[in-house]
Formats: structure tokens, sequence, C-alpha cells
């Protein structure tokens, strides 16, 4: 028993966001994604994971039915988390072999993915080269190598403690990254000292970590980005420009950064293709609102809570057709996915603005070594990485024949007037003439969806 350290639990929802899957998973929770509009207040209820059903104890009738995401999840329960059920897998697998015994069948595994001769969409492709093969199919099972792992200041005490429990004494990972961005500007005491003692246990174990004031997580390890990686953060606003990045919870975040590999069942991919040139007055956060007002008018997305369609939901979010973005333009995009609940985002960019991000990128490191800031030892692995891929610059691209969930087609010369968000729903995207003559009665500008760029033009 360890005191405050939650575990255990069943989560029913039509629809579970993959930061809180992934959490429930690795606290031995079992969530379970199934139509909840039948349940009541204070029903009782009786859950039969292996047959799928949800029935009313009194009456013995049938509320909802529902399939596992993965067989796996019965095994993840009972050994109290995916992180332990790994570890005990693994552990048991190297003893067997040792002993000379055939491999064991007690642990349940993922289900087989058909095979295809498709090609493989973006996504698909880098979480293969993070696995050392060509591709992964949606379905399968598979743990990639993580380039980059960020960790912020809310949940980077609990990822402290996590690492404790590994006994990690060194990351893995390539590069590890320690923001304090949510409790800088209002420090309660315990975040205090938190500010003292969190940064020295990250550099002792090899990762960056930065000051209270820098900045947000995002913008930071954004800039350490190498192109066509994978990556994790313990923030949901965690998506990487270039390459890809699945959010966690603060104990998949320490997994990754102790052992350097997360466990992923990969997700199906939606591909939205933008077409055409943008027209005057229509900014970069008009396309962001342009992918749910699309989605909402092809029926592949509704507002209403009760029976909600999200076809982004649970699944990867791929964007072509603005190749010539700067990198900090295709963040707006890709951040904006979490929005979405989407598991990932990848963005297909040219050459030029990563190679003028990179460059830029180097000179704010070697600033940063040059002020102190530490492990000095990441921060010039990860320069040289940068240089690494400027000396041989290239990208990955999805292949003609790749298969989509579905796919969604942008005209940009359909857009010819701004698109919001309704309060308080970000998939409520409308027209700028829908809403005009609404009362504003506040302004409130956020830093997960916003850049400084964003601030200063706000400021005038």
């Amino acid at each position: 028993y360890v005191p405050n350290k939650r575990v255990g639990g069943v989560v029913l929802g039509s629809k579970i966001a993959p930061i809180f899957f992934n959490t429930m998973e690795d606290a031995g929770a079992l969530p379970i994604e199934v139509d909840v509009s039948d349940f009541n207040m204070g029903d009782v209820i009786d859950i039969y994971p292996f047959a799928g059903e949800i029935r009313n104890h009194e009456t013995g009738a049938m509320l909802a039915s529902f399939t596992l995401k993965t067989d796996v999840l019965v095994d993840e329960v009972r050994a109290g988390g995916r992180i332990p059920l790994i570890i005990g897998r693994c552990l048991t697998a190297r003893a067997r072999e040792s002993l000379g015994l055939p491999p064991s069948t007690i642990f349940r595994h993922a289900r087989d993915v058909a095979a295809s001769d498709k090609g493989y969409t973006l996504a698909q492709k880098m979480v293969g080269r993070a696995c050392g093969v060509p591709g992964v199919r949606p379905g399968q099972y598979c743990e990639p190598k993580m380039t980059s792992v960020g960790s912020q200041d809310t949940t980077g005490p609990m990822t402290r403690d996590e690492l404790k429990d590994l006994a990690c004494l060194g990351f893995s990972a390539d590069l590890v990254m320690q923001s304090f961005c949510h409790t800088a500007a209002y420090p309660k005491p315990v975040d205090v000292q938190t500010h003292h003692t969190l940064p020295d246990f990250i550099m002792n174990r090899g990762g960056v970590s930065l000051r209270p004031g820098d900045g947000i997580i995002h913008s930071w390890l954004n800039r350490m980005l190498l192109p066509d990686t994978v990556g994790t953060g313990g923030d949901s606003h965690t998506r990487f420009p270039i390459g890809i990045s699945f959010p966690a919870g603060s104990g998949l975040v320490a997994f990754a950064a102790a052992t350097g590999v997360m466990p992923l069942d990969m997700p199906e991919s939606v591909l939205v293709r933008f077409k055409g040139a943008m027209q005057p007055g229509i900014t970069l956060r008009d396309l962001v609102h342009a992918i749910p007002y699309c989605a909402i008018k092809q029926g592949l997305l509704t507002v209403e809570k009760r029976g909600k369609k999200n076809i982004f939901s649970g699944r990867i979010l791929e964007i072509e057709g603005l190749p010539e973005l700067k990198v900090e333009q295709a963040f707006e995009l890709s951040d904006a996915s979490a929005e979405r609940s989407a598991a990932g985002c990848t963005i297909k960019l040219d050459q030029a603005p990563i190679t003028e991000y990179l460059n830029s990128n180097i000179v704010l490191m070697k600033w940063m070594i040059s002020g102190g800031y530490g492990d000095r030892r990441a921060l010039e692995r990860r320069i040289k990485g940068m240089e690494s891929w400027l000396a041989n610059p290239s990208l990955l691209s999805a292949d003609a024949d790749a298969e989509y969930a579905a796919v969604i087609e942008i005209d940009l010369a359909e857009i010819s007037e701004p698109i919001l968000c309704v309060p308080n729903d970000p998939d409520d995207a409308r027209l700028l003439s829908d809403v005009a003559g609404r009362k504003i009665d506040e302004v409130f500008i956020g830093s997960c969806m916003t850049n400084i760029g964003h601030f200063r033009a706000a400021g005038k």
C-alpha cells in the first residue's frame, strides 16, 4: 500500500481522451468506451468485461455492450497497471529463456492485425522507424523508441515518484526536458519546494531542466525536436509539429524517460487535406477551426454530447496541403489536435522551414549551454543530432495508397470568412456571420493554444 497513490477502479465513457485512457491503464483501472446514454444516476449495474456486457443489477436488463480496446487491458488490471505488467512480462520472458523454458502462456496478447499490401501513412512510417521496421499498422502493439520526452511541473513531482519506483538513475531516452510553466506565475508553498528540488533530480539523471518563468513546455520542447522522430509528454497539448508525439500521464512519462521506449497500440489515422490558396483576411486559426467545421458538415463530428460522433477521437490526425508553413505555424494545427481528442498529429512540411527551424534551435541550445542550463551533455547530444540531420536532410512521406479511417478535403477558396468556436466547446465551430452581433462578456487568452506572437498581437 502506498498512501495517496490511486490504483484500480472502472471508468465508463462514450469517448475517453487518449491521455486519460493512458493514465487509467497506468493506474490499473479498467477504462471502457461504451454508450452510457441509458445509465442514470443511482443505477446499480453489473459489468461483464469478458462478455462485453453491462446489465442492470436489479432486472438483469441489458444496458449496453462493448468491446475492450485490447485484450491486454484485463492483464493490466490484474497487474496493478500497464507498467508493472510490461516489466513483469519482460522479466518472465528473460527468466524462462535463461532456464531454457518455452515462452509463457499466462499473459494475454494484443489481437493479431490482418496483413495488408497497402502503403503506410506518414504517422505509421514515423512509428515504424522508431521500431526499426518500415511501418506499423493500426491496432498493432509496438514499443517505439522515445527520442524526446517532456515533463511539466504539475505532474512532475508524480513523475519523480514514478522514476524512484523504477529505480531510475539515468534516463535512457535521448532527451528528457522538465518545464516549470503551470506553477510559475502563482506558486503555492509546495510549488516553491518543487522549483528548488526537481531541477537537480532531472539534471542528475541526464535530463534538461528549464527554470520557473522560462515559458511553456510545448514551445520549449518543440525547439528540441528532431524530424520524423517519436516522443511523449505529460500534457495533452504535447503535439509535435515535426515528428509525432503521444501524450501520456506521469507514470508513462517516467517509463518512457527511464527505458527509452513507450507501449503503444497503433491508432488509425484520419487525413485532412487542404487545397487551394488562403483568402485575404483569413488566418491560420481559421484553418484550425475549419477542421471541425468541415467535419460537422460531412457528418463526421457532432456537437451534441448525447450520442456524440467524433471521427478524430483516439485516432491520429494527419494534415497535408500546407507544406510551406513555418514550424511555429504548424504547431497551431498540431496543438489543436488535442481539442479534437486525437491520439496524435502529423503535418507534412517542406524541407526548407524545418531547416530554418533547426538552425535557429541550435543557436538557442548553444545559448542555453552558455547560460548554465543542464544537463550539458543532453543539450550537446541534441545539437549534434540536429547538425547530423542538416548535413543530410531527408523527410518521410505517406504512401499514395495508404489507408485512412476517413479523408476530409478542405478547399481554402471556400473559407472566405473567419471561423470561430462557440463557448464552451472547441467542436462547436461556426462562421463569423452566424454569430455576428452576439454580446461578448469576457475575453481570455490562454497559453495552451497560443504562442508569444499571439500575445504580442493582442497587446497592440
